[in-house]
């Protein structure tokens, strides 16, 4: 794999450094932490959709960039730096499914309003607590001109925010084998009754859009079923999904270290830097050897999955230095910042917060060493 980035890389990444900059400042996340009325934030996606975020991993048939894993990786390196709105995050997720699941019909429908930003979307296609759990708890039965599906999903990311939704259920046909089907739900409402589908937020740290969606007796045409939902193509996205959360990881705990190094050259005691005491520099050595294990491991993973491979370990390896850099990575910013560290107004807890938050869903550090045990032939 490469270890430098291209200058095509450098290049993305400072152009998307200035934009997030000025559309993604923290009082974006800050609100989306402090208020009830969730929304999609409109001057970012709008500026999003205009610089051809939304369709950078999609073909230009379907309106896309034509950009590759490693030019979506980019994005979420500094999507994380910003704490960028996770309606983002899971609109390119619904891309991925369709552009990875779906047919080309599919694509055309989907792919086309996502890139041009008339269209929210989300995913629920794995346990949220493990990754690599593709069972799934949706049942779907034969009915005319397509399939009736019910059951719960828990943690579904921005489904109150959603038009489509893609899921997996499996089949309950008599005197056939069950299989899994991936399906469009579409039409997302949260105030009408009469379409078969709740969304019940659901309280989390952070301002998570975290919901549970309940589905009774939704019709799904037979248009909206994905083709492709066998074992491999469902875990290789859910790996990609993964990695594409370290990547948002690493981004922010890159931010979180320069906010610390800047604070330790910049506060004095005993009229000195703080950074200048051996104990304060440990810290931040520490701080940066963990960085940059989660940024290797996520780039390697990242790097592997755009070239066709499962890429099982790579994944498992980079969500646990990911997970874990950027959740020791943020306490011990809190502890260099003294006081002030655990004072709301500095923001810091917003990166914290998030650390926890993405470290959790699809598998902890701990889970994901499972995966690695399995790859080595241990679990």
């Amino acid at each position: 794999m490469k270890l430098v980035a291209s200058k095509q890389e450098r290049d993305l990444a400072a152009m998307l450094r200035n934009v997030l900059a000025t559309e993604c400042p923290p009082e974006l996340p800050r609100s989306f932490k402090e208020t009830k009325d969730r929304r999609v934030p409109g001057q970012l996606w709008k500026t999003l959709t205009n610089i051809g975020v939304l369709g950078l991993p999609f073909d230009e048939r379907y309106g896309g960039s034509s950009g590759s894993l490693d030019d979506l990786g980019v994005f979420f390196v500094e999507a994380g730096r910003v704490l960028c709105p996770t309606v983002v995050h899971s609109a390119l997720y619904f891309g991925l499914a369709i552009d990875r699941l779906g047919d080309d019909a599919q694509r055309q429908r989907y792919l086309g309003r996502l890139c041009a930003g008339k269209l929210h979307g989300a995913i629920a296609l794995w346990n949220p607590r493990d990754a690599s759990d593709l069972r799934p708890t949706l049942t779907a039965e034969p009915a005319p001109g397509g399939w009736r599906v019910s059951g719960t999903l828990d943690f579904v990311a921005d489904a109150d925010l959603a038009d489509v939704l893609v899921v997996t259920a499996g089949t309950a046909e008599l005197a056939e084998p069950r299989r899994t089907l991936g399906l469009c739900i579409d039409t997302i409402d949260t105030t009408d009754t009469t379409t078969g589908v709740r969304v019940e937020p659901l309280q989390a740290m952070a301002g998570s859009s975290l919901c549970r969606v309940v589905l009774e007796g939704v019709h799904v045409a037979e248009s909206q079923v994905l083709p492709a939902t066998g074992t491999g193509e469902l875990r290789r996205l859910a790996n990609t999904v993964v990695v594409l959360q370290c990547l948002d990881m690493v981004g922010g705990a890159d931010a979180v270290l320069r906010r610390t190094v800047g604070h330790t050259t910049s506060r004095h005691q005993f009229g000195r830097p703080i950074g200048s005491f051996q104990a304060a520099q440990h810290l931040v050595a520490n701080m940066h050897i963990a960085l940059t294990s989660a940024r290797l491991a996520s780039r390697s993973a990242l790097f592997w999955l755009g070239r066709g491979r499962m890429a099982t370990r790579e994944t498992a390896i980079a969500r646990m230095h990911a997970a874990t850099a950027y959740k020791r990575i943020t306490l011990d910013a809190h502890q260099l910042h003294g006081g002030m560290g655990y004072v709301r107004e500095t923001d810091l807890h917003l990166w914290s917060e998030r650390a926890r938050t993405f470290a959790t869903i699809d598998g902890t550090a701990e889970v994901a060493a499972g995966w690695l045990r399995g790859e080595v032939g241990l679990g």
